[in-house]
């Protein structure tokens, strides 16, 4: 990394957010008719205790090792009833380092992050209504540690979303409905002066023919996006379709798409709009497997898009490709690395079929191995610039007697579509090019074996690769941990693992760094 990028890449103090979104969503579902709910709320308390030889991610020449001691509480909280159903979770997590502080090391004192949803039914069959909110740590660039302790602030930001969108649903008879959704989203970071705070509303409208008794049916859907950005200005997005669906049988249709899109932003020269259509076939033989494919042209060229899921009682597979036109801010707002969570809820699903149980597994899982929310998550870094982005990702669960293995890799290319000048303020002047063209591939692998009904081994890798097309620039970033979990009682479990993290920055100055690390966790539930 180089010394301009890394002094860009000291976090702001942080702070919490307002959940604003979903207290008004969840207010309005207060005052209709009551329903039975199933509900759990577990408020935790977890310390750490961690010697590093380099916590701050420093230049091998510069490293030095510490002791690290973190208290967590947090908290867990799911909803299922007949009207709402709603999940959350947070930790505000305080460190205490060893030693006299440096000031140019970037390290966190503290960190807050959490996740909501709600999805509630104001009206039944007729109004809806989602809201969502999140905080949470996320890479300022592609290149620079990706995989950071959550110590170092190197190359890392917060990230602030949330948005909530009231929907109407109306049937007309069995073979037709309609969709009006409206959202409003916003996105802040620690860097809103580098990137801009933003706010969007959207309008979607939807008409659909979907029905079991003709083989041939269609819709129409139209989508509006306005986005007000405190750096950039504003910015639009338009899309039109028509889609018809022809059934050959009960399990195989063919499939056609044609539509407009219009786009708003300061370009780099051409076209902007123009027309699409697109032409494939959906395949389900049966409820655990599908397959859907399409190949077609917009006016940014050819494209395709590929989405096939595959469950048993023990694994669970899937595969995405995407080709399309996108920006970081609607990657924050619609996430497009892998939901480990989502992953792990199919896989548990044949054996705990209850949704708040299995919520519930899901969520304990997560902690006793330490998994991110996300697999394959260096899709995302902070660029103010709309780009064309092929994205293909692939993942697989597998759950056996004694162990379970999760498998998850991604491939990108981005192409930028708007002007440098965005990028201006993050980058510097010497590194004005580093978003033009940018080519990224990860891949992780977490293996656990149970030793007893209340121990068990687990080991995680991970890497990630960004290379910069307009410059050569190159990272490559590595993560090995190892570690053995036991649970003490009935509320309380310990952890110690090791840690190896690596990599560096092939830029103007190289800035390669290695960590080595231990950890001994105890976390109690409430």
């Amino acid at each position: 990394m180089t010394t301009t990028t890394a002094e860009r890449l000291l976090p702001a103090r942080r702070r919490l957010p307002r959940l604003a979104p979903i207290a008004v969503a969840v207010a309005a579902l207060l005052v209709a008719p009551a329903s039975r709910a199933d509900w759990r709320f577990v408020p935790s308390l977890g310390v750490t205790q961690t010697f590093s030889d380099n916590a701050a991610l420093l230049p091998d020449d510069a490293a030095h090792s510490q002791w690290i001691t973190e208290v967590a509480p947090g908290f867990s909280y799911v909803l299922d009833s007949r009207r709402l159903k709603a999940t959350a979770n947070g930790s505000v997590r305080q460190y205490a380092y060893s030693g006299s502080r440096d000031a140019l090391t970037p390290r966190n004192d503290r960190l807050a992050t959490y996740a909501a949803s709600l999805q509630g039914v104001l009206a039944q069959d007729l109004l809806y209504v989602d809201a969502a909110a999140g905080s949470s740590q996320q890479s300022m660039s592609a290149f620079g540690p990706q995989f950071a302790n959550p110590y170092s602030a190197l190359n890392r930001t917060e990230v602030k979303t949330w948005s909530i969108s009231p929907y109407l649903v109306h049937k007309f008879g069995n073979q037709v409905t309609t969709l009006l959704r409206l959202t409003r989203d916003s996105v802040k970071t620690d860097e809103s002066n580098l990137f801009g705070d933003s706010l969007a509303d959207s309008v979607q409208f939807n008409v659909n023919n979907y029905t079991s008794v003709h083989k041939l049916v269609g819709g129409v859907s139209y989508l509006r996006q306005d986005q007000r950005n405190a750096l950039t200005g504003d910015s639009s997005t338009e899309n039109l379709n028509g889609n018809l669906r022809y059934r050959l049988d009960s399990s195989f249709a063919l499939t056609a798409m044609t539509g407009y899109d219009r786009y708003d932003y300061n370009s780099l020269g051409g076209r902007t709009e123009g027309r699409s259509w697109s032409a494939g076939f959906a395949w389900t033989p049966s409820q655990r497997t599908s397959i859907e494919a399409s190949f077609g042209r917009h006016f940014y060229g050819k494209t395709g898009s590929l989405a096939a899921s595959v469950r048993s009682r023990r694994s669970v597979w899937s595969v995405n490709y995407d080709d399309s036109i996108t920006n970081s801010r609607q990657q924050f707002t619609l996430p497009s690395a892998i939901d480990t969570a989502r992953l792990l809820d199919s896989l548990f699903s044949a054996t705990i079929p209850d949704p708040v149980l299995r919520q519930q597994a899901v969520q304990a899982y997560l902690q006793q191995t330490g998994l991110p929310p996300s697999l394959a998550n260096d899709v995302n870094y902070l660029s103010n610039r709309y780009m064309r982005q092929k994205l293909l990702q692939a993942s697989s669960a597998f759950k056996w007697a004694r162990s379970s293995l999760v498998l998850s890799a991604s491939a990108s290319e981005r192409t930028a579509l708007s002007s440098q000048e965005s990028d201006s303020a993050l980058l510097g002047g010497t590194l004005a090019s580093l978003n033009d063209n940018v080519r990224q591939r990860g891949a992780s692998a977490l293996f656990t074996y149970n030793l007893s009904a209340r121990s068990n081994l687990f080991a995680n890798a991970n890497y990630a690769t960004s290379k910069s097309l307009s410059t050569g620039l190159d990272d490559t970033q590595r993560l090995l941990r190892v570690g053995i979990n036991r649970r003490l009682g009935r509320h309380v479990q310990a952890t110690i693992d090791l840690n190896r993290r690596s990599g560096g920055f092939d830029g103007v100055t190289p800035r390669n760094y290695t960590e080595h690390a231990i950890a001994a966790t105890l976390i109690m539930t409430l």
